[in-house]
């Protein structure tokens, strides 16, 4: 079974951002482990990512993070198996140092099979979407507005979520068909390298 084209051609729809004139796009590339059936697969994936957020902020100031999902497409077909859902998809963004978590928000999406939520959880703030989303569907994820006030000095410099396979910043379920029954490959990554996607100056 071909873990990781599967896992791959499955997890590419989630994660390409929408551009925004605040931030250049980046390039992220993101370690990940499927694993299925007793076997696990490790590969890799390039994705564009975009961010907004404020140049600078007073102390103790108000900053509003904004991340907005472009729409995609979930495949049909992926490693030579059926694609038949996606679902179970967690996203994570850390709270920044040096600043505080007031709220967060989602706005608009489409094409999603379930209500998507957020939710501080621990120190990170986390999209959940539990789909199921259907092998060729066309889906949009939410936007995603983060508030944050400001501490009183330093920058607040904004990531993705996880730092290693046990430490993950982005975790889904891909049902696929195998020899005709459908088999959940679970999928979890980090970003390696895990750059600045904005950063704001206190003061």
């Amino acid at each position: 079974m071909k873990l990781a084209g599967i896992a791959a051609a499955a997890l590419v729809p989630m994660l390409m951002f929408a551009t925004n004139a605040s931030a250049a796009p980046q390039t992220i590339t993101y370690k990940l482990r499927a694993s299925a059936v007793g076997q696990t697969s490790d590969f890799t994936l390039d994705q564009g990512v975009d961010a907004s957020a404020p140049a600078t902020v007073a102390p103790n100031g108000a900053v509003k993070v904004t991340i907005d999902p472009a729409p995609n497409k979930i495949p049909t077909e992926a490693g030579g198996r059926q694609v038949r859902e996606i679902k179970g998809l967690a996203l994570r963004l850390p709270v920044p140092a040096n600043s505080k978590f007031t709220s967060a928000s989602l706005s608009g999406g489409a094409g999603l099979g379930g209500t998507p939520s957020v939710a501080l959880q621990g120190n990170d703030v986390v999209l959940n979407v539990p789909g199921p989303i259907k092998g060729g569907a066309d889906f949009e994820l939410p936007t995603v507005t983060i508030n944050l006030q400001a501490g009183g000095t330093g920058t607040i410099t904004t990531k993705l979520g996880g730092t290693s396979y046990d430490a993950p910043g982005l975790t889904f379920t891909a049902v696929v068909v195998v020899i005709g029954f459908p088999i959940n490959a679970a999928a979890k990554g980090y970003p390696d390298p895990s750059p600045a996607l904005t950063t704001t100056t206190i003061g």
